[in-house]
């Protein structure tokens, strides 16, 4: 496939990345004016861990960035974008996390800039900041994002944002005009673009701030003690408001996207037009849903009411999540260990498709996004586009339920044999990590949930209807075949099922023990038809 024939079909896709990307192509039809890479921008408030909100947006931010590479016809490696990855680590401790050791360090240094408060975790890193930073970057590391690094700090202390933080002072009384009519009285009465850093404390103070001589960048304030201070607003002596800041980046860095929240979609209309007054232009940008707990609450850090990466990872694949949260950005979705299972089976239905689709459908897969995300090639070329699993994660999900909590991998692998050619883990990692995905959740969510019921008169007589089929089969008998011999007996007008779904339903609650269940003919298969008959025997013992 040619550069220009995907350019042609990705310019017309109805995929929301390159929908967001054609926004960048409307911005700069022959690419931007002084020839640099297109900059995307990601930010990160290093007062708490890296989480499942910062790897959303990351990731989605790359969706759009591989997006307008692919409509300009260029590739990652050809330099044309840039992604940034901000974090905003002159910002002020306004209260101490609850999951963070000697608390007593970050009570002692509140309100003082976060790259200048000792590491609580150890004397590992510079300050707290150092720290969270280090976390963050190989946290995104990890899931192999093409990205670069930006501190606050750095910026603001080494003075390369000297010009932008003049530019600035020298708009005082304009920022002040946007902001001030946005703010509760009690509040107008301190706001200040600028917030100095005390020289006594070394907090960063929000105090009213005179500025004295723009170009000098000097401002004159009172201290916490009551002291007037005349200083540099330079070099570190000083960051600016949120919003302001957020403005001054956009300016600062050039950033031509970047996605929020729908929390800060008030900032992003404040910020847009203070960037303006700098002499900018606000990024382009899609404003997201945010996320909700299983209740449909949405999720706080405070509360704990969360998903972490881990707890994700611990029951899913890293392809399953960045499935999961590739749809419908503009749309609030639920997060809990619940959907895990059916964004894993999905996925894998997805990939599975790929190879096979036309152009046009590939870019509307999700698959075909999450693979060229790491640099993994695109459509049916990429590594992986075609593969499916010899066993679906439901239905492994189903045989561990079977074997109970105690479930271990190597006994699964056992049953796998009877179901998959040359059945080693080695010859199969993704479905041996699938495996271990499976014994997890079923271990702390499906085996203590599962309860078996004694199946009704009718019923019973099915079974045993099944069971005597199965009776002297041979073991190599094949999954459809035990299928078409399942649906049989569920179409026998003596055993008065209605449909087709209350046999099935009468066989996963009386034999698995749950209200859904696989395909019968591959579980008989994968379970072995012995194993099968006992389950059956001990249905009708009920």
């Amino acid at each position: 496939m040619t550069d220009s024939i995907l350019s042609d079909t990705a310019r017309s896709s109805k995929a929301w990345p390159f929908q967001e990307a054609m926004r960048l192509v409307k911005r700069y039809p022959d690419g931007k004016p002084d020839g640099s890479p297109m900059l995307f921008e990601t930010g990160y408030g290093p007062s708490g861990l890296p989480h499942i909100g910062t790897f959303q947006e990351v990731l989605r931010t790359t969706f759009v960035r591989r997006a307008y590479e692919a409509i300009i016809g260029a590739r990652p490696e050809d330099g044309k974008t840039r992604l940034v990855a901000f974090s905003d680590d002159m910002d002020g401790l306004r209260k101490v996390p609850d999951n963070i050791p000697n608390s007593e360090i970050l009570e002692t240094n509140l309100h003082k800039p976060l790259s200048r408060i000792p590491d609580p975790f150890s004397n590992e890193y510079e300050s707290f900041a150092h720290h969270n930073n280090a976390r963050l970057r190989a946290f995104l590391d990890r899931f192999g994002f093409n990205y670069e690094f930006v501190s606050a700090s750095d910026r603001y202390n080494s003075g390369a944002f000297d010009d932008a933080l003049r530019n600035v002072l020298s708009h005082n009384e304009d920022i002040l005009d946007i902001m001030l009519p946005t703010l509760r009285e009690e509040r107008r009465q301190t706001y200040s673009p600028i917030l100095p850093i005390s020289p006594t404390t070394g907090k960063v103070l929000q105090v009213p701030v005179e500025v004295i001589d723009a170009a000098a960048g000097t401002i004159r304030f009172t201290d916490e003690d009551g002291t007037a201070v005349e200083q540099l607003a330079l070099g570190g002596q000083a960051k600016l408001q949120w919003k302001v800041d957020w403005a001054m980046r956009w300016y600062a860095l050039g950033v031509d996207y970047e996605m929020y929240g729908k929390d800060l979609t008030d900032s992003g209309v404040q910020s847009g037009r203070i960037v303006k007054v700098l002499g900018g232009r606000k990024p382009e940008g899609l404003i997201y849903e945010m996320f909700l707990d299983e209740n449909g609450e949405k999720i706080s850090k405070s509360k704990g009411n969360g998903l972490t990466i881990e707890e994700w990872l611990t029951y899913g694949s890293e392809d399953s999540l960045g499935f999961y949260i590739f749809p419908n950005p503009k749309s609030a979705k639920q997060l809990h260990v619940g959907v895990i299972p059916r964004a894993v089976e999905d996925y894998w239905q997805f990939r599975e498709r790929l190879g096979e689709q036309d152009l046009d459908k590939q870019l509307g897969n999700p698959v075909w996004h999450l693979q060229r995300a790491n640099g993994g090639g695109e459509g049916s070329d990429a590594p992986g586009a075609g593969d499916s699993l010899p066993v679906s994660f439901s239905l492994l999900l189903n045989l561990v339920g079977v074997l109970g909590a105690e479930a271990s991998r190597e006994q699964v692998w056992s049953y796998l044999g009877n179901y998959v050619e040359n059945a080693n883990p080695a010859d199969h990692p993704e479905l041996d990590a699938l495996v271990g995905h499976a014994v997890a959740y079923n271990r702390d969510f499906v085996a203590p949930t599962l309860s078996k019921r004694a199946p009704s008169e009718t019923e019973a007589a099915a079974l045993k209807a099944l069971d005597s089929k199965l009776d002297g089969l041979p073991e190599s008998t094949a999954a459809e075949d035990l299928q078409t011999m399942v649906y049989e007996i569920g179409k026998r007008e003596e055993f008065g099922f209605e449909n087709l779904r209350d046999w099935f339903k009468a066989l996963y609650e009386t034999l698995l023990g749950s209200a859904q269940g696989p395909r019968m003919g591959s579980f008989i298969s994968l379970y072995g038809l012995g194993n099968t008959r006992k389950l059956i025997a001990e249905a009708l013992a009920r």
